[in-house]
């Protein structure tokens, strides 16, 4: 089966790709040329062929929400995809231990507080001021939950969801006693974070996501025979000569780095790392070195799936894509602890 991956990922990507075409063409405006090739000549020879509308929508609006649907929902996967070979547990996703909670309140923080905080912080700091703290809020409540779940090397099950059930607990109060003291632009933007959406995808965030994602997934990506080590067993794996502290440490503050990232632009957009990992192990067992290049693309394609039905199943307004992955992503919480509520 290994030896059939290249075929596997091409095969994706190729579905990939139609989906992004087609969802250039879904919404509620309609390019005047229909041809996909004839937009793109058009804009490529800047040949002013097609009106500025369609520029517009083309390039400013759809193009960017898909790209960063593909980039977002990439990331999202392979982190919970991280995370459940390293706690060696099908329920470890971002989401669900509160790896997302704690981003998005970090986030808030900064969204309300801001013009107390950058007083005090480096002017450089002062557009990234969002994306930081989001990262530092799923680092510390990625540590956290470990630090309580894990002892002697093992990571016990339950612990980890209570303790993630707790973490959640107190930054939704936290996040919700902000959304009091918020004024009315300070409240959108935290509605916004709330229920997650791609809307306000840009070119630039899109290449800061790009770079990021790179940069993450340069380690995580070629980790999948480490994992299927450490599945064994920690110790067996270090008798293989697998750095296994080493391995742990880089995927906590990368998983943390893709995620707070992600959740900097688009908000909360959950259980997407919990989906696309269950899926594929029942398709390719348990065998990370398949799983992990695979999850890159599948979930790529569930998330530009989700952002396509959220913007044009109730035309002209807009669902936010949260709920949607949150609908699709219950019933399969809920099959993960029946399927393994004996183990547990």
């Amino acid at each position: 089966m290994q030896n059939k991956l290249p075929l596997y990922i091409i095969l994706s990507l190729l579905l990939l790709l139609i989906l992004a075409t087609a969802a250039l063409y879904m919404g509620v405006y309609e390019f005047e040329k229909h041809s996909f090739f004839e937009i793109f000549k058009a804009l490529i020879n800047d040949d002013n062929s097609i009106p500025e509308s369609d520029k517009f929508v083309l390039m400013d609006l759809r193009l960017p929400r898909i790209v960063m649907a593909i980039l977002i929902g990439s990331a999202l996967s392979v982190s919970g995809t991280c995370l459940q070979g390293m706690f060696k547990n099908p329920l470890a996703s971002p989401d669900l231990i509160g790896i997302t909670s704690g981003a998005i309140l970090f986030g808030a923080i900064s969204i309300v507080l801001g013009t107390h905080i950058k007083p005090y912080i480096p002017e450089v700091f002062h557009f990234s001021l969002l994306s930081i703290a989001a990262f530092l809020g799923a680092l510390l409540t990625m540590t956290i939950v470990y630090r309580i779940s894990t002892s002697n090397g093992k990571t016990n099950v339950v612990v980890m969801l209570l303790s993630g059930v707790a973490v959640t607990a107190m930054a939704f109060s936290t996040t919700g006693f902000l959304i009091y003291l918020s004024k009315e632009e300070e409240l959108r933007d935290l509605t916004f974070w709330n229920l997650g959406s791609l809307g306000g995808a840009t070119w630039t965030k899109n290449a800061i996501l790009a770079v990021v994602i790179i940069v993450a997934f340069s380690f995580l990506i070629t980790k999948g025979k480490a994992l299927n080590a450490m599945m064994l067993g920690e110790r067996d794996a270090q008798h293989l000569g697998i750095p296994v502290e080493k391995i742990k440490k880089r995927i906590i503050i990368l998983t943390a780095l893709l995620v707070g990232t992600c959740v900097a632009f688009s908000g909360n957009i959950g259980f997407v790392g919990l989906i696309v990992p269950y899926i594929l192990r029942l398709i390719f067992k348990s065998n990370y070195h398949i799983i992990l290049p695979m999850s890159a693309v599948f979930g790529s394609i569930l998330l530009l799936t989700a952002d396509t039905i959220s913007r044009t199943i109730a035309a002209p307004s807009e669902i936010p894509i949260g709920i949607l992955t949150a609908f699709m992503g219950a019933p399969i919480f809920i099959a993960i602890l029946v399927r393994s509520k004996k183990s547990m």
